[in-house]
């Protein structure tokens, strides 16, 4: 029985705000199998030059992969060999969040920069537009394109959605994502305090508290919703009304968070990334047992090099966990965190985005 495959999403913009690409670096998608060594560049159907900051695994096909792209959203049905476009009717935004819904396959949502939410019925073949999704830009990020990077379900009701954005906080549906709310007003009011302040690209000082990069909702705790952004992990027990910091920073001094998962296999496991910066020198993986209450330390022998941008556990096997660098190393562990090996991608790779497991 196959193990699956893991799959990196790698863009070619250097970041700090140009999209023009170095020479000699690589973008796409990559495939690697479970345990094994050697990566795969997924290039059939997929645009030239691609820069793929999203990747998505169908919850009810495995097989069934999406990826988001410069020039809209791709899928492959064959776990990444072949890829085609989806008929999104806009080639001019870059796509960073793609969601199945966990009831109907059918039904596919899109995040895009700038912000929008695109909505499918029909498996991609149209779209329509979300309300209430392209927020005033709050901080004034000077030529940084805002963009909705994670998508969240209520697993009990899931007409109720959240959705992560960057630089502009987070939104919620209660119609199944045909109209959205701001949910940022809290956060905003957090950035008051002196240690929450961070402003790198303007002078706003919550600036950094609208930086979300991630978000995650257990079916443990279907009403809580938890984020990852700039200055650690948040979580909201009343809807987004007020948010709850979940003090990363007495546990560890770099608390940049990139993302938050659950355990597919463990509804109150929770993963996350700790990191210095957006392009920093380090990262970390840590875990949860119960929600977030109590964390440790899980990828205590690797040496990231780079911003830790994404942990995925395997949807087959709970003790496969794989993390990626930004600068292209890769990390998996076969033993819940026992022991890890480091895959590197190929040369060139030195823009990470994304990390899917299928």
């Amino acid at each position: 029985m196959s193990k699956g495959n893991v799959f990196v999403g790698v863009v070619r913009w250097p970041g700090g705000g140009s999209m023009i690409a170095p020479p000699d670096t690589l973008g796409g998608v990559f495939r690697l199998a479970v345990g094994g060594s050697e990566w795969e560049h997924l290039t059939q159907g997929l645009p030239a030059e691609c820069h793929v900051p999203c990747l998505t695994v169908d919850p009810h096909d495995a097989n069934r992969i999406y990826a988001g792209t410069q020039e809209g959203p791709y899928v492959s049905t064959d776990a990444g060999s072949n890829w085609a476009r989806l008929n999104f009717p806009h080639r001019d935004l870059q796509v960073w969040s793609i969601a199945v819904h966990p009831q109907d396959q059918r039904r596919i949502y899109v995040g895009t920069s700038p912000l929008g939410v695109f909505i499918s019925d029909d498996a991609g073949g149209s779209f329509r537009q979300a309300r209430g999704v392209d927020l005033s830009d709050v901080a004034d990020m000077r030529g940084f394109r805002n963009r909705v990077m994670r998508f969240a379900f209520n697993p009990a009701r899931p007409e109720e959605m959240f959705a992560a954005l960057e630089v502009r906080g987070v939104i919620r549906s209660t119609d199944g994502g045909e109209s959205w709310t701001d949910c940022s007003e809290h956060l905003i009011q957090l950035a008051e305090q002196e240690h929450l302040k961070s402003a790198i690209i303007t002078s706003h000082t919550a600036e950094g508290m609208l930086d979300v990069h991630a978000l995650a909702i257990s079916a443990a705790a279907p009403e809580t919703p938890i984020v990852a952004l700039r200055m650690g992990l948040f979580r909201s027990e009343d809807h987004g009304a007020h948010w709850q910091d979940l003090e990363m920073r007495q546990r560890t001094p770099i608390f940049y968070g990139r993302d938050v998962r659950v355990s597919p296999h463990d509804p109150n496991m929770l993963y996350a990334t700790m990191s210095t910066a957006a392009n920093g020198a380090t990262g970390t993986v840590w875990r949860s047992p119960d929600l977030g209450r109590n964390w440790a330390r899980f990828d205590t022998s690797t040496k990231a090099e780079s911003t830790m941008m994404a942990v995925v556990p395997s949807p087959r096997d709970r003790a496969v966990v794989y993390a990626a660098a930004r600068k292209g190393q890769v990390f998996g562990t076969l033993d819940e965190g026992a022991s890890w090996q480091e895959v590197p991608l190929p040369k060139g790779c030195t823009g990470v985005m994304a990390l899917a497991v299928n």
